[in-house]
């Protein structure tokens, strides 16, 4: 049975939980554009990859001194980054849209993704692909491509729901999507989705930051 300290500290515990933490396979996954300011949290999400996500996201087992200079060498004015976070600020899916260089009047980009385990089975790649797809299409790309190990069950499967044409060939794959010209639906679509996932962020932090005054005044209820 619980004392009167111990019922106070649980129901400040859960009441913080609650704010910081709802249910999110309910909420909707929003996309938001990332910047050099999230480079910590990118090297963060990163780092927690195990082995097997190192090999699947960069082709090989990369130990953590590559991963550090490949955060810090990312170019936010020629390629873009997008992240989904969590109810905690924690980046929980990112996606890498590289430009390559341009073939005469075609211009390609290169699309890499990589999704914590636990967020998995949300459709967080499929969301990073979809924003990746849309901004390729608005910067007047015609092949959006993706290169990965042909066990990537993720990429193969954003690649098929994408109708991507795929390559097979020593245990890799390439897969190619061309898409349409911009128009002002994929222009207006994608301002919109931007603003709707700067103002989810800005919720989330208000109530991650509400939640830590919560936890500040633990000690002191618990004391009272």
């Amino acid at each position: 049975m619980m004392n009167k300290e111990e019922t106070v500290e649980l129901v400040i515990n859960r009441n913080a939980e609650q704010i910081v933490a709802p249910d999110a396979a309910r909420l909707p996954v929003l996309v938001r554009e990332l910047s050099s300011a999230d480079r910590e949290r990118l090297l963060t999400h990163f780092l927690a990859l195990d082995e097997d996500d190192r090999l699947l996201r960069f082709g090989q087992i990369v130990p953590d001194h590559v991963i550090e200079n490949y955060v810090r060498n990312l170019n936010f004015t020629n390629d873009v980054v997008f992240g989904v976070f969590n109810s905690s600020l924690q980046l929980i899916g990112v996606g890498h849209l590289a430009y390559l260089q341009a073939e005469g009047d075609k211009r390609t980009a290169e699309f890499g993704v990589s999704v914590l385990e636990s967020a998995r089975g949300r459709g967080i790649g499929s969301k990073l692909f979809e924003r990746a797809a849309m901004r390729s299409r608005n910067t007047q790309v015609s092949v959006l491509y993706m290169h990965c190990l042909s066990r990537n069950k993720t990429m193969m499967h954003i690649a098929r729901k994408s109708g991507m044409k795929i390559e097979f060939a020593y245990g890799e794959a390439d897969a190619y999507l061309s898409l349409t010209p911009a128009d002002q639906t994929s222009l207006m679509a994608e301002m919109l989705q931007e603003q709707a996932a700067v103002f989810d962020y800005a919720i989330k932090r208000q109530a991650f930051s509400a939640s830590q005054v919560f936890r500040a005044f633990m000690p002191t209820a618990s004391a009272a």
